[in-house]
């Protein structure tokens, strides 16, 4: 099970989701209670293991514009959060080794998500970061997409029955394993990571450094 704990925004709570078990960290660059600056993000990555997967999450930003603050910061990672087409994630996906896309539960676009030329779909609430849970049921059968990463309103509590219920290959999270937005509880990220593992406890496939081959999929 890939585990990613997103919206960190001090070194402390970055070393904190690492120690607990965390196989990537994300950092938003996007308007939020959570944005960072590039320049803190890259001293914080410089920080952190070589096999910690790090990413920079993005809304509707321009492809280049996305590709240049991932190189900036030093990240290895791209989260798309936006209305980004499968054409644009393609360009993102030319100058970053991993590409995610993320897509409301909602969105008629998630039955296409076999389009997008990236290396997992992330399957999320309508409103990200806002903690909100959605019917998981909409996440269960998403046609054509190998590596799906469940979001939206995950908590310590309830991971487990949304792995036992979905089946992902991994789960993000944020605000369910805060004290406020922004900060990481260090009791909650503890918890969320070992409710995962022990709900999933088979090691993840790791991602290649290009996207997988998403056509043999069809």
């Amino acid at each position: 099970m890939f585990v990613k704990i997103c919206g960190i925004t001090s070194e402390q709570d970055a070393l904190l989701a690492v120690a607990m078990g965390a196989d990537a960290v994300g950092f938003v660059f996007a308007p939020s209670p959570r944005q960072v600056a590039v320049g803190k993000v890259a001293e914080i990555v410089r920080r952190l293991p070589g096999e910690i997967l790090t990413v920079g999450v993005f809304r509707d930003a321009l492809p280049a514009r996305v590709v240049d603050v991932v190189l900036e910061a030093g990240l290895r990672a791209a989260q798309l959060h936006g209305s980004e087409s499968p054409e644009q994630c393609a360009e993102v996906a030319a100058g970053v080794p991993t590409v995610f896309k993320a897509i409301a539960a909602q969105d008629p676009a998630l039955a296409a998500a076999s389009r997008y030329p990236v290396s997992a779909v992330v399957v999320d609430a309508p409103s990200p970061g806002s903690g909100q849970v959605f019917d998981w049921r909409l996440a269960e059968h998403v046609p054509g997409v190998r590596r799906l990463v469940l979001a939206g309103g995950l908590t310590p509590d309830n991971v487990a029955g949304a792995i036992r219920r979905v089946r992902p290959w991994g789960v993000d999270v944020s605000s369910g394993v805060e004290s406020a937005p922004g900060h990481k509880d260090p009791s909650k990220v503890r918890a969320f990571v070992q409710a995962a593992r022990a709900a999933s406890p088979e090691t993840y496939e790791p991602l290649s450094d290009a996207p997988y081959d998403w056509q043999e999929e069809l």
